[in-house]
């Protein structure tokens, strides 16, 4: 999603969407699903086959890592899954779930397959709404580290998309860019 924005920017922050699947060499199908999600995410507005950012696209674009995350994870606060899932760590006995706990969570949504727990496992990580122990299998609360509060701190890059497909394999990999979002259902988690 995020390669599909910086294109969006490098034609000036409007085009055709088949124009832009041509220039990633690319059919329009391959594309709508992180279109979908970026439209979710309040990102773009699609209209009339036109793909233009809105306001908070363009900051996202032009932002910093640590902006974009701080986008990113007001945004994905905002729908329904990843309220959802941040309630349910927040409220839990020690603020953490099992893989069946999530994969209960997100079974309410969408339908769950590892892929797309994965994804979710993955976006939230990256936008420090929660963190992984893929040894215990499962989720954890965010707790910020002093390292993760100052400039010098990094927080694990997020793997790329076709990754194995578990939530472990998530802690594993890295990569500079976060995965596509869920095509299937994408619009049910949002609000």
């Amino acid at each position: 999603m995020l390669g599909l924005l910086v294109l969006l920017n490098g034609h000036h922050g409007s085009e055709d969407v088949a124009l832009l699947a041509d220039d990633l060499d690319l059919e329009i199908d391959e594309i709508l699903p992180a279109l979908d999600y970026a439209e979710i995410l309040q990102l773009v507005k699609v209209s009339d086959g036109r793909a233009t950012f809105t306001d908070l696209g363009k900051k996202l674009v032009a932002g910093t890592i640590r902006g974009r995350k701080t986008i990113l994870r007001e945004q994905l606060r905002r729908t329904t899954l990843f309220k959802t899932l941040v309630r349910a760590l927040e409220n839990a006995p020690q603020r953490e779930l099992s893989d069946q706990e999530l994969g209960q969570i997100v079974s309410l949504t969408t339908p769950p397959s590892e892929e797309t727990i994965q994804t979710i496992v993955t976006w939230g990580r990256y936008a420090d709404l929660f963190r992984y122990d893929s040894a215990g299998h499962r989720l954890l609360a965010h707790t910020p580290t002093p390292a993760s509060k100052s400039t010098g701190g990094r927080t694990p890059p997020p793997p790329t998309s076709g990754t194995p497909t578990t939530p472990a394999a998530a802690t594993r990999r890295s990569g500079a860019q976060p995965p596509e979002m869920p095509g299937a259902g994408a619009a049910s988690v949002a609000t």
